[in-house]
């Protein structure tokens, strides 16, 4: 399939919908029965599917006897679908703002009550499982950061799964350091990889990276660290040789001391075991 083709998968048509956009693009203005024949669209099943394309405002409904129908022009198609999901968002974010009050004074007392009985090592951290929920949660520590980003990894693979988070701290001008495990201690693999990482990283060139000369025993991202122990947010990922990726768990924390010690070690290798990375 082409990547012009992939488009229609954004746009969440069923099965039947994007066949019926398609041959209206090819064929041009046309009746409901004769686009069933040329797609093989259930003649009872035409007229909903292409009721459904024009109310979100991908095809025209043509007045007649019989009444025909026609695609919009490509670019038009996807300004709709844009606008589309705008007004579905704003109209989310109306409601959820009308709901605030009420759900807040209902739920907020139980929450704050609940609380009174977390354990602290609930307190300390909670886990998440590594993958897309891990990435999840480091996404969100580069949205919310607003000083420091401290990131120490292997080779900085799920990079990509970031980025856009990433640009956003560092447009913001979130001073981001980076520790990556030096490429004599990675597996051929992880290594090329890792290059790969450095070379993207060029393109940021106020990034200041660094690699590691000793293993590493833990990886993760922090932001905004405090000596006061008062503020800091970290995901962290302890090194298990042994364990599978999809069977780990990375901890976050958002307890100020906590992460204040995570940004002393990672102080420490970045200053006694570690060597610039050769431009």
């Amino acid at each position: 399939m082409s990547e012009g083709a992939d488009v229609f998968d954004l746009l969440g048509l069923t099965e039947y919908e994007e066949t019926a956009l398609t041959e209206l693009i090819r064929m041009g203005q046309t009746t409901a029965p004769n686009l069933a024949e040329a797609t093989g669209i259930p003649k009872a099943r035409i007229y909903g599917v292409l009721d459904a394309l024009s109310d979100r405002g991908f095809v025209k409904v043509i007045p007649g006897r019989p009444k025909e129908y026609q695609s919009k022009a490509p670019a038009e198609i996807l300004d709709r679908a844009v606008e589309n999901q705008r007004q579905s968002y704003e109209e989310f974010e109306t409601a959820i703002e009308q709901a605030r009050e009420s759900f807040l004074s209902e739920y907020g007392p139980r929450y704050e009550r609940a609380s009174e009985r977390i354990s602290p090592a609930a307190e300390l951290f909670h886990v998440v499982d590594v993958g897309e929920p891990s990435e999840r949660e480091t996404r969100q520590i580069y949205e919310e950061a607003s000083e420091q980003v401290v990131v120490i990894s292997k080779a900085f693979e799920y990079f990509e799964a970031v980025r856009p988070a990433f640009e956003s701290a560092h447009e913001r001008g979130v001073t981001v350091s980076i520790i990556l495990l030096h490429p004599d201690l990675l597996s051929a693999q992880n290594r090329a990889a890792q290059s790969e990482i450095v070379d993207r990283l060029a393109e940021y060139p106020e990034i200041e990276i660094r690699y590691s000369t000793e293993r590493l025993p833990w990886r993760g991202t922090l932001a905004d660290p405090s000596m006061d122990y008062d503020s800091g947010t970290a995901i962290l990922l302890v090194q298990e040789d042994d364990v599978p990726n999809h069977m780990r768990q990375a901890a976050i924390t958002e307890n100020g001391s906590f992460v204040a010690g995570l940004k002393r070690y990672a102080d420490l290798v970045w200053e006694y075991e570690s060597e610039p990375v050769d431009p």
